[in-house]
């Protein structure tokens, strides 16, 4: 038979129902009070505009300044791509040497995997140019015989690495009846280092600025707890929680940092207006090969949300100091 179950002990092995519904009852009151606590930390910075205005207007310029520089060291890149299109390797033949010998040069050098493209330049075009630069015309008419040499104009393939253009000049120094060599990428390659130093020295700076917006939002919710310490040890008397003293502040933090966020992309678009002209006739003047670029709009979304998240950790580590300290 089976047995029967004691009602007593049923009701001591049954959950308890009043916790079942104080779950949904404290939720409730934990997603209200969050609502709340957004709303009250707003209205507090609204109702001190100056204060709030300073504290804002400091983090969003700490902000701002890495934008800038991204901004700036991207079209330095953008500039040096441009700049370096078409960037030839030219091979100066000896003189003496026939139109079929500096073809047969330049038919070996297209066989080559890292060239692209070989143009053989005449002795009497080279003449021509010259004759075409102020200063020269006279001095070459007064030439009995043409003394310029063949030259061969290689183009290496796009996406060679530094090593590998180098490796192509000494080998184009190797070949039998070529007489000089002119690399004209040395310059790419210290415009390319010192973008990097540039890099690193913008990572630096943003790190730099990050922690003084860290700093501000954190001072700033010191001041604002301190001059509430009565209301706060009233609050934890009657048994408020931390969490619960502190939420409003943290609200506080992600407002200060979502307004500065918005701040910086403000000023970040004002910048890229203000060199919206100079830049398009810099790009005019490079017959539309220089393109220059803004911050992109992935950027522009994320810097407010970072920011709201900077001023929460700012809010949480200082207030998690006062109220350990008051306690």
């Amino acid at each position: 038979m089976p047995s029967e179950t004691n009602p007593v002990d049923q009701q001591v092995n049954a959950p308890p129902r009043h916790t079942e519904r104080q779950r949904p009852r404290k939720f409730a009151s934990w997603h209200e009070h969050h609502w709340w606590s957004a709303g009250a930390s707003l209205r507090r910075l609204m109702s001190r505009p100056l204060g709030t205005l300073l504290t804002v207007a400091v983090m969003g310029l700490a902000l701002a300044l890495p934008l800038a520089f991204y901004l700036l060291l991207g079209n330095v890149q953008k500039l040096g791509d441009a700049l370096g299109q078409n960037q030839t390797v030219s091979a100066f033949l000896r003189t003496g040497q026939i139109g079929p010998a500096a073809e047969l040069i330049a038919t070996k050098l297209r066989d080559r995997s890292d060239v692209a493209a070989v143009a053989v330049k005449t002795p009497q075009q080279g003449l021509d140019e010259l004759a075409k630069m102020q200063g020269f015309g006279g001095a070459l008419h007064a030439l009995d015989d043409n003394p310029l040499p063949f030259v061969l104009d290689v183009l290496p393939k796009p996406g060679l690495a530094a090593n590998e253009v180098e490796q192509l000049v000494a080998d184009l120094r190797a070949v039998q009846g070529v007489d000089l060599v002119q690399d004209s990428g040395t310059w790419r390659q210290r415009l390319d280092a010192l973008l990097d130093v540039g890099k690193r020295a913008a990572l630096v700076l943003a790190a730099l600025l990050t922690l003084a917006a860290l700093l501000v939002v954190g001072n700033t919710i010191r001041m604002d707890i301190s001059s509430r310490s009565e209301e706060i040890d009233v609050l934890m008397l009657v048994g408020a929680s931390r969490a619960f003293v502190r939420r409003p502040y943290l609200y506080a933090g992600i407002w200060y940092g979502l307004l500065s966020g918005l701040l910086a992309v403000l000023l970040a678009v004002v910048v890229e207006l203000a060199l919206a002209e100079p830049v398009s006739r810099l790009g005019a003047a490079y017959e539309g090969r220089l393109q220059i670029g803004g911050l992109p709009p992935w950027l522009l979304v994320a810097v407010p949300f970072a920011a709201a998240v900077l001023g929460w950790l700012g809010a949480r580590l200082v207030s998690a100091w006062q109220l350990r300290k008051a306690a």
